[in-house]
């Protein structure tokens, strides 16, 4: 969705090369908004939320390719290139050393929460919180406007 708000700023093009460059030339305000992955269902019932960003800390579980089924910690998050590291997901080079294989965050599921971050304690639990049910004098009100 934050994809399709930027390309209507940008001039709503439907040609995939305009889009393209779009997301290449996007601020890193705007990629920060397309790291999400979804969370597990335990956390889904939890916080009422169905993704939220990757951080570094949070434990998670590739879904998709060679690496699917493995678990580890987010070591780094890269925005420029729209991938994210995981620890115990390496690729063994011909000469016997590893490296660090990058995975888009589509591809992740949120297992366990970095919970250091306050800012994200408090979006977490203003979202899982039920919103107060407004009295109907107040919602006609706003009907009339």
């Amino acid at each position: 969705m934050a994809v399709k708000k930027m390309i209507k700023k940008s001039g709503s093009s439907t040609q995939a090369r305009k889009q393209r460059f779009a997301l290449a030339k996007a601020k890193l305000h705007i990629q920060q908004n397309l790291m999400h992955s979804q969370l597990s269902k335990t956390l889904r019932k939890k916080y009422s939320k169905r993704s939220t960003q990757v951080r570094k800390g949070d434990t998670v579980k590739v879904m998709r390719g060679q690496f699917s089924k493995k678990e580890g910690k987010v070591e780094r998050v890269d925005l420029k290139r729209r991938k994210v590291y995981v620890a115990g997901v390496e690729l063994i080079k011909q000469d016997g050393s590893t490296a660090a294989y990058p995975v888009h965050p589509s591809n992740l599921q949120i297992q366990l929460l970095e919970s250091k971050d306050a800012k994200r304690k408090a979006s977490l639990s203003r979202i899982a919180s039920p919103v107060k049910a407004s009295s109907p004098a107040t919602s006609a009100a706003g009907a009339k406007k």
